[in-house]
């Protein structure tokens, strides 16, 4: 029987990349981060706040977030937003997840190429 570990090591390593995904999707509203962190964890990305809060900055450096303070409210929030260019890199990204998704479906039933 496979260990506790090693599973939630490959379940880790398979949800790392969907993790950018679905970030770019849950950003094409504005959110802080807090708040994406519970709305990823509420459809199916759990993600620590240690490896969230590193990633939407890499993201807004690559400029595929945008961001903006909000301090209206009595604590000031860094609002995100997906990017025109993050638009881009999310379609291409889709685009090849469902053929990632079209071939392990394929080697499931055992086509043949």
């Amino acid at each position: 029987m496979v260990s506790d570990e090693i599973l939630r090591t490959h379940l880790q390593e398979l949800r790392r990349g969907t993790v950018v995904v679905a970030s770019l999707v849950a950003l094409r509203h504005p959110d802080y981060g807090y708040a994406l962190l519970q709305r990823l964890t509420a459809h199916g990305f759990p993600v620590d706040a240690n490896t969230l809060y590193p990633l939407l900055r890499r993201l807004e450096e690559q400029g595929l977030l945008t961001s903006e303070w909000n301090t209206e409210e009595s604590r000031p929030r860094k609002f995100y937003r997906t990017s025109a260019d993050g638009e881009a890199v999310l379609a291409r990204l889709l685009d090849d997840l469902a053929a990632v998704q079209t071939s392990v479906t394929g080697l499931i039933e055992g086509a043949k190429r």
